[in-house]
């Protein structure tokens, strides 16, 4: 069969990878989706719904093979007996960390990726985000500014629906959004607490990738509760629902699964990519596929991982690696503790159902007055729930006393967590580790990443203010529960091809592509110069978009 030319190339199939493929053939342009992982067709969510009794452990899980093929995915509170098709066996797809330095590495192969488990929490970057870099010296300055990106949030908000409350505060920028989810009774009368004790520090419902209203075939979320197995009617944004939809509507896309990525294919004269070398999942066979330009949406790690792998005589150290950057500058968010209080409930009637998103605060550390102890700063994550018959297992007592005290309202339980920003350090890296290799033959990641004095004095403050903010605001049980959670945990990994001004010390331009193969775009996780505070998604959605735009116009000029 003659080799088929692709206007462009998509590797991955995951928040990014939908996007790149909408933008790309929505502009005129003929493209290959390439996802490793199984096909996943929309409303293909067998355990959506299926009842707690119906699982054979009860969502627990088989814990031996868990050990044996889950040992990290299992770690996120996403996983479990329901959801467990959307998480990598890491047994077949093994990493490896120095021994003091731990890394949990969150992952998912199948069409869609993770935009069919994340937290959907959607936040812009702020102004200050993108000039910090270049204001205290930490990584290299972005080559963008929000200006320069603000238009393409307002694209994607559009485009994927965003349930938020309007804040008027500069490190949250407003946008455009749908009405926000309610508050419940609990989180009401904290927000009214803190409102009069810190004028300063907004709490709000957290802006979310979830409708509350309906937004074209798309319904509004209907509490069911479990997101992470699917969502069947399109409440959440994910790929299956949102982008793929419309790049198959244009009859330039083509989807490929169960096809692994291993190598990007150069000509070394040109300094253009040509095409991918793709190894079939099932099979192993091996072929190669050819493209006018590519573009890297696999995950942060994963899009460079396949740049080492890609090694060329011209970029030894990894392909459009002149620079030495590519797999430095690895940042994740880290947390605080969990702060955590109960209120007594009136007596209400049961009800059934969850909503799909905490509160949030938005980062008020380092913004006008600075501190000597760290730079940058955190968000504030919390929310309040009742507790259910499920307090009953910590609860004394037999019979039918214990069995009506169950029938009462329990209290509330309300909690905060902070989660910080992460410095660009050039220490924090990845690199491939030739003495491990996955199912299929490719050697494995290292991941060499740890948090820094400035994370662990910024989770301190965090620890304190918490705390003294419940205080102050009249709560009187207040505990403290340790996390100390390890790089990963988040599920928020990113940098290793950040974007730069500078050649010399960055591996990608304004436009994400990278600065030795003007037909080469990474444009997922792995482009971040920095972190700030703020859930990534919509940033990594936006710079997507945006790249897109500007590679087809270079196509159609014929300059790629």
């Amino acid at each position: 069969m003659a080799d088929v030319m692709y206007d462009a190339i998509v590797v991955g199939s995951g928040i990014t990878g939908g996007w790149a493929a909408k933008e790309l053939t929505e502009r005129g342009l003929k493209v290959l989706m390439i996802e490793r992982g199984p096909e996943v067709r929309h409303g293909d969510y067998p355990t959506e719904h299926q009842p707690v009794y119906d699982f054979k452990y009860r969502l627990l899980g088989d814990k031996r093979r868990y050990a044996e093929d889950y040992p990290v995915q299992q770690r996120t509170f996403f996983f479990n007996e329901a959801s467990e098709r959307f998480f990598v066996n890491d047994r077949d797809n093994p990493y490896t960390t120095p021994d003091s330095r731990p890394f949990t590495w969150i992952r998912g192969h199948q069409l869609g990726g993770r935009s069919l488990t994340w937290g959907r929490q959607s936040y812009r970057m702020a102004p200050l985000n993108f000039e910090e870099n270049a204001l205290d010296g930490h990584g290299v300055d972005w080559p963008i500014r929000y200006a320069d990106l603000a238009p393409w949030y307002d694209h994607v908000e559009r485009f994927i629906g965003i349930a938020a409350a309007k804040l008027n505060n500069e490190m949250s920028p407003d946008g455009v959004h749908l009405p926000p989810f309610p508050m419940n009774a609990a989180e009401r009368d904290l927000h009214t607490r803190f409102a009069r004790l810190f004028p300063d520090r907004p709490l709000a419902m957290a802006r979310t990738a979830m409708l509350t209203e309906p937004l074209g075939e798309r319904q509004p979320c209907h509490f069911c509760g479990p997101c992470q197995r699917g969502c069947s009617t399109g409440s959440y944004f994910s790929t299956q629902i949102s982008t793929l939809p419309a790049a198959q509507a244009t009859g330039r896309l083509t989807v490929q699964a169960d096809s692994i990525v291993s190598r990007i294919l150069v000509d070394d004269g040109t300094r253009r990519a040509t095409g991918v070398e793709i190894i079939d999942r099932n099979t192993q066979a091996k072929r190669s596929v050819s493209g006018r330009m590519v573009f890297l949406c696999a995950s942060a790690f994963e899009s460079v991982r396949l740049l080492l792998l890609s090694a060329t005589p011209r970029w030894p150290g990894g392909l459009a690696n002149s620079s030495g950057a590519l797999g430095r500058y690895i940042m994740d968010h880290h947390s605080s503790d969990l702060v955590v209080t109960t209120v007594p409930a009136k007596p209400m009637a049961h009800y059934s159902g969850y909503r799909p998103v905490p509160l949030t605060m938005p980062r008020f550390r380092n913004v006008k007055e600075k501190r000597s102890d760290y730079v940058r700063g955190y968000q504030v994550n919390g929310g309040a729930a009742l507790q259910d018959w499920e307090r009953g297992l910590r609860m004394p007592g037999v019979g039918v006393a214990f069995k009506n005290a169950l029938r009462k309202t329990g209290d509330w339980s309300l909690f905060l967590a902070a989660q910080g920003e992460m410095l660009p350090d050039a220490g924090n890296r990845i690199t491939l580790d030739r003495s491990v290799r996955d199912k299929w033959g490719m050697p494995v990641l290292h991941i060499d990443v740890a948090w820094g004095e400035n994370e662990r004095a910024m989770q301190r403050d965090a620890n304190e203010t918490l705390v003294k903010m419940l205080n102050e605001a009249g709560y009187t049980n207040v505990m403290q529960i340790p996390l100390d959670s390890p790089p990963g945990s988040t599920i928020h990994e990113m940098g290793g091809a950040t974007m730069g001004r500078d050649p010399k010390t960055s591996v990608l331009d304004a436009h994400n592509r990278t600065h030795d193969i003007p037909n080469l775009f990474v444009t997922d996780g792995a482009a971040m110069a920095s972190s700030s505070s703020s859930n990534p998604s919509l940033t990594y959605m936006a710079l997507t978009a945006r790249a897109a735009a500007f590679a087809a116009a270079e196509f159609k000029a014929r300059r790629l």
